[in-house]
C-alpha cells in the first residue's frame, strides 16, 4: 500500500511518516518505479508499535533500540541462549520502563480529570 492508506490505518501523518523513514525507524519495503513508498501489513504493525510507543516519552534512540531487540528475538533464525537471556533481559527493562510511564500517564489523567470535575461543579453551581 502507498503511504498515503498507512497514513489513514495508523492515524500518522505523512510527514511523521517519512520522518521515522529518515530515522530508520521503518523502512518502505518496496517502492514503485516512480519512487512512491510501498508498505506492507507488517510495515503498518510496525508503525503502530512506534505509534503506541509515542505517548510514553520513548525517545528515537530508545525506539530504535526496543524495535531491534523485537526484530532480532522474532527473526526466524535461532538465536544462541545467551543472546536470547540477554535480548528478554534488556526487553524486560523496557517493560518495566514502560509499566512505570504508564502509572505516570495514569496520574496525570486522574489529576486531569479532578480538574475537569472542578470546573463542572463550578459551572453548576453557578447555573
Amino acid at each position: 500500500m502507498q503511504i498515503g492508506e498507512v497514513a489513514e490505518r495508523t492515524g500518522l501523518s505523512l510527514r511523521t511518516i517519512r520522518h521515522y523513514e529518515e530515522v530508520g525507524l521503518v523502512i518502505p519495503s518496496a517502492r514503485t518505479k516512480g519512487g512512491f513508498r510501498l508498505y506492507t501489513a507488517a510495515d503498518v504493525d510496525r508503525l503502530m508499535v512506534i505509534r503506541r510507543m509515542k505517548p510514553l516519552d520513548f525517545s528515537l534512540e530508545e525506539m530504535r533500540d526496543l524495535l531491534a531487540i523485537t526484530d532480532r528475538l522474532s527473526a526466524a533464525a535461532p538465536l544462541p541462549d545467551a543472546e536470547r537471556e540477554r535480548l528478554r533481559e534488556r526487553l524486560e527493562t523496557y517493560r518495566k520502563i514502560t509499566d512505570a510511564r504508564c502509572e505516570t500517564l495514569r496520574a496525570r489523567l486522574m489529576a486531569a480529570e479532578d480538574f475537569a470535575a472542578t470546573l463542572r461543579r463550578k459551572l453548576d453551581s453557578q447555573g
